[in-house]
């Protein structure tokens, strides 16, 4: 992840990312305190930071075009690092307070500067966008936190109902899901 938000900051000429999808629980646990359900991804969702939405998808065309599925990036390091615009996830009010930063010798340029910056969903709200797509693996990811006891049913269940409007029939197929875990 952090060789992902490095990469991804140079690639756009910006001191920092947002991660989104799955590996953005890296930002809250380390690999190894996470269940192999958590881990598997071998992509990288990277939401660049830009005034609207037009110059973020742009953004995230750069960091697509050269470091995405079947990259040469891809190929030499073994995961790719897809750029996501705002239309991606199901993100729940008040996401962008509670974004865990991620900052260290790893997610420097090679000389140690300038230090990038990689925003990392917080776990609940991971777990609400993934809920929100509600595909085989994200429930599986979300299974997998939540049999782990990683993350918090309730506080995932009070998230979802503050979805933006398009994803909240995703939101209530989600909150039929979860019900079970309270």
């Amino acid at each position: 992840m952090e060789h992902a938000i490095r990469t991804a900051c140079q690639i756009i000429g910006r001191p920092e990312v947002i991660v989104v999808g799955s590996q953005s629980i890296l930002g809250s646990f380390g690999e190894a305190e996470l269940p192999a359900d958590a881990t598997m991804s071998m992509e990288i969702d990277i939401l660049p930071i830009a005034d609207d939405n037009v110059e973020t998808a742009r953004l995230a065309d750069l960091i697509e075009g050269v470091a995405g599925e079947f990259s040469p990036f891809e190929e030499m390091h073994g995961f790719s690092i897809d750029g996501v615009d705002m239309s991606t996830s199901g993100l729940p009010g008040g996401w962008r307070n509670r974004l865990v930063k991620v900052r260290n010798a790893n997610t420097a340029a090679p000389s140690g500067e300038p230090q990038f910056t990689g925003w990392c969903l917080d776990k609940e709200d991971l777990c609400v966008a993934k809920l929100c797509a509600l595909r085989e693996k994200d429930q599986n990811f979300v299974n997998a936190l939540l049999r782990a006891g990683l993350v918090d049913p309730r506080v995932i269940a009070e998230r979802l109902p503050t979805v933006p409007d398009r994803y909240r029939p995703g939101a209530e197929r989600a909150l039929g899901w979860i019900a079970s875990w309270l």
